[in-house]
């Protein structure tokens, strides 16, 4: 999984029979070169030298495979399959198109591993928003807790995985900006790839008037399903707010748009359970756990699931879900409408 706050590469080795059986194995993350993000940044959206990124980014994500197999001191043959998000680089749901760079024909050659990748363009084509795709793990993994339980991604985007009682009560979209806006503005005011800590923003003060000119925007009224790109706000308000000041100011923004996730679930969760790395910083956590009103606010780690690993464990789920035909989404989760399955196969060279 390479994820949109593009940091690196998550990968995870995971034994499943795509049901309700799951058992981690293993995770290695590998973070990218300053050079090669800096090339992914330039070509979102579709521009520039995009084919050969993918490439780059297909040979790093194999390195990654080799990696995590040595560490865990597993031979490829005995890996049955690759799931391969790849990296999103245009997401536009509402024009029918998502496009994931990565090449799985190219991968499965690298490893010796067969792959399933582009998972997201079938539920889009129906109508889908392509986007959240993790709430069936979510759901494998919690399946003996007591619900309603919201799970929380806090990446470069947010999403909420809200699970009810039955096994197709999930409701799940994108909340809005995660670490993205947050991370963006530290790299361009102190070269640093994000806040650590919240530390920046712990020293801010939030700008009210800047605030409630971010959440005035339709997407955060509007009701799921829903789902968006990294990039849909800019940068530009910021500019006449210290580093300090905006960093806690679009922290709250992020922070106010997950509790107004909770006017478009069906119940108010019993409990948080947080993933991503927005879960490591502690002024968003302290402003999750204030607005909260004391329901339970957590990483996901205290459950015995690594919070870093989830959406990487995730793929390989997905993966065998597609080659068993099941659904990746469902009409609570992405909005297409019936479950469906997806993502393409590639057997590697025998």
């Amino acid at each position: 999984m390479s994820g949109t706050s593009m940091d690196g590469i998550d990968a995870a080795l995971v034994r499943t029979d795509g049901h309700g059986f799951v058992e981690p194995l293993g995770f290695i993350f590998t973070p990218y070169r300053r050079a090669f993000r800096d090339r992914l940044r330039a070509i979102l959206g579709g521009v520039g030298d995009v084919a050969g990124v993918e490439a780059e980014l297909t040979d790093l994500h194999a390195e990654a495979v080799e990696s995590l197999l040595r560490v865990q001191e597993i031979e490829a043959s005995s890996v049955d399959l690759i799931g391969f998000h790849g990296h999103t680089i245009l997401h536009a749901p509402d024009r029918r198109h998502t496009w994931q760079i990565g090449d799985g024909v190219r991968l499965a050659a690298a490893t010796g591993i067969d792959v399933v990748h582009d998972f997201r363009t079938a539920d889009v084509q129906a109508g889908g928003q392509g986007a959240p795709l993790v709430p069936l793990y979510h759901q494998a993994l919690a399946s003996d807790m007591d619900r309603p339980l919201a799970i929380l991604n806090i990446g470069g985007v947010a999403n909420i995985t809200w699970l009810g009682e039955g096994p197709l009560d999930v409701v799940a979209f994108d909340t809005g900006p995660g670490n993205a806006l947050i991370d963006d503005l530290v790299l361009s005011r102190t070269g640093e790839p994000y806040d650590d800590g919240g530390r920046i923003a712990g020293a801010g003060h939030v700008d009210g008037d800047m605030l409630a000119r971010l959440l005035d925007h339709p997407y955060f009224t509007a009701p799921p399903p829903k789902s968006l790109d990294r990039d849909a706000w800019a940068q530009a308000a910021m500019t006449n707010l210290s580093t300090e000041d905006a960093a806690a100011t679009l922290t709250a923004f992020t922070a106010e748009t997950i509790i107004r996730a909770l006017d478009h679930v069906p119940a108010k969760p019993k409990r948080w359970l947080i993933c991503g790395g927005g879960r490591r910083n502690e002024t968003l956590m302290w402003m999750l756990a204030d607005r909260l009103d004391g329901v339970p606010v957590a990483p996901v780690d205290g459950q015995g699931w690594n919070g870093d690993a989830l959406e990487a464990e995730a793929f390989a789920y997905l993966a065998v879900r597609s080659r068993l035909g099941l659904a990746l989404s469902l009409p609570g989760t992405t909005g297409v409408p019936a479950p469906l399955t997806g993502g393409r196969f590639h057997a590697h060279p025998r």
